[in-house]
């Protein structure tokens, strides 16, 4: 018998004893060794070392000292988290906001129709590219004048004309008139450039006036959704086009 055990039993106690080792753990070793308290005891004196740094920080800072973070901050479960800023627009003067915008792209879309309307007649639309063709029915008796129908004699004027949609003066006025114009090619291929830049710019303004239009109903649509009245989103935004809502129906006084 061992010492140990021989004093446990005169002094009446019971003699400490090891716990047995579970089977299931047998493979990762012993319960206990000298490894983990000296991992444990590197860990604690570094948490240690940790701290008294804390401290001493926290001791050598000027407590008078401001940064913005002081207000800015603000402490959830421990953790330091930026207050978000409060929306200091009030319901009624963020739809005044909207109102003056919807107020301002209605006017630049406005003074955009009315170029688009002076555009159109300077140009009159007379061979802009894209544009459906014109159709002229000519009705007739029999199939004998179908079959001898001569369009330029019909419309008493030279072949060469007979495409043109406008200006196509009759052999009366050619005979009596001289023709007026450009003749010279380069001076008509110029006249050409020209009334292209002039359809772009036409074809520009034109859907420029179309996006102001989509824009002020977009604004409007988000005026509309200030109001607390319950609502139901029943097509979503487009680029073409402001989201759909439906509204609860209120009776006004």
């Amino acid at each position: 018998m061992s010492s140990a055990f021989r004093k446990a039993a005169k002094s009446g106690q019971r003699p400490h004893r090891e716990r047995a080792q579970p089977a299931a753990r047998k493979k990762l070793g012993l319960l206990e060794k000298k490894k983990d308290y000296r991992l444990r005891a590197d860990d604690y004196r570094r948490k240690q070392n940790a701290l008294r740094a804390l401290q001493k920080k926290a001791l050598d800072k000027n407590p008078d000292e401001f940064y913005f973070k002081m207000i800015r901050t603000e402490l959830r479960d421990g953790v330091h988290v930026i207050k978000q800023p409060k929306n200091e627009v009030t319901p009624e003067q963020m739809k005044l906001m909207r109102t003056q915008d919807i107020k301002y792209v209605e006017m630049k879309r406005v003074a955009e129709a009315k170029k688009i309307e002076r555009l159109k007649s300077e140009l009159h639309l007379l061979d802009a590219e894209g544009k459906r063709p014109n159709k002229h029915v000519f009705f007739l008796d029999t199939k004998k004048e179908v079959q001898e129908f001569d369009l330029a004699t019909h419309l008493d004027t030279v072949p060469e004309l007979v495409d043109r949609v406008y200006n196509r003066p009759t052999i009366a006025t050619l005979q009596k008139e001289t023709l007026k114009g450009a003749t010279d090619p380069a001076h008509l291929k110029k006249l050409a450039q020209q009334r292209k830049n002039q359809y772009d710019l036409l074809k520009q303004r034109i859907e420029r006036e179309k996006a102001m239009f989509v824009v002020a109903q977009k604004i409007q649509t988000r005026k509309d959704l200030l109001d607390k009245t319950h609502k139901v989103k029943v097509k979503k935004e487009t680029t073409t086009g402001p989201a759909i809502y439906k509204f609860k129906f209120q009776r006004k006084r």
